[in-house]
């Protein structure tokens, strides 16, 4: 096993450093806490891009249906945010071509259209149509969704996720997913590694 001093060279102090004040300083303990996060990361990385995927598409297509054009957010009530994150989207894509915007447009763009400012102009008319599974407020899903959104952003971006409730995370991902569609939970199953990677801190106390 490398060293925590080789870790610290690679990572820097303060990238290793949340695993060591949470484990109480043991370097041993810490870099066992490092290799287990990287591990169980890697298992939610395949869910959180199949469940990105599924709620972009269910999404769009509800509001291509409700303003008639696939590039609805030309005539849709965006807030300033929004419009911003529409704009870079549009920069990045690789074509004016809608689709190519739409694989643009980040999470948080799609998580933020489920949120109050947006009840009115987007949710009702059209976006609780994306998760026909779904009865309860819209609120309580967008809390969901913002929760997925904070653990998909530290799993892309390498942060520590060790000391979550990796479990709950686990259960709203499966939740998302089934207010969607039954055919995206079965995706997400067939490549899903997580239950057993948490198995494996549970048996080995990492």
């Amino acid at each position: 096993m490398t060293s925590s001093n080789g870790i610290i060279k690679v990572l820097s102090a303060a990238r290793f450093s949340p695993y060591l004040a949470a484990n109480g300083g043991d370097e041993a303990a810490a870099l066992r806490a490092y290799t287990w996060n990287i591990q169980v990361s890697a298992a939610f990385y395949p869910l959180l891009g199949l469940a990105e995927i599924g709620l972009r598409n269910a999404m769009h297509d509800q509001l291509h249906a409700r303003f008639h054009r696939p590039d609805w957010w030309s005539v849709a009530s965006l807030t300033g945010n929004g419009q911003l994150l529409v704009k870079r989207a549009r920069e990045k894509a690789a074509s004016a071509d809608a689709d190519d915007v739409v694989a643009q447009l980040s999470l948080g763009f799609w998580v933020s259209l489920t949120s109050r400012s947006n009840d009115r102009a987007l949710w009702v008319p059209a976006l609780h149509k994306a998760f026909p599974h779904y009865s309860g407020r819209r609120d309580q899903l967008h809390l969901s969704l913002v929760n997925l959104l904070r653990l998909r952003n530290r799993v892309m971006h390498h942060e520590p996720i060790h000391r979550r409730d990796l479990k709950a995370d686990h259960d709203v991902l499966y939740r998302v997913c089934g207010y969607i569609s039954a055919d995206l939970v079965t995706e997400v199953a067939a490549v899903d590694t997580v239950p057993q990677v948490l198995e494996r801190r549970d048996r080995q106390g990492a």
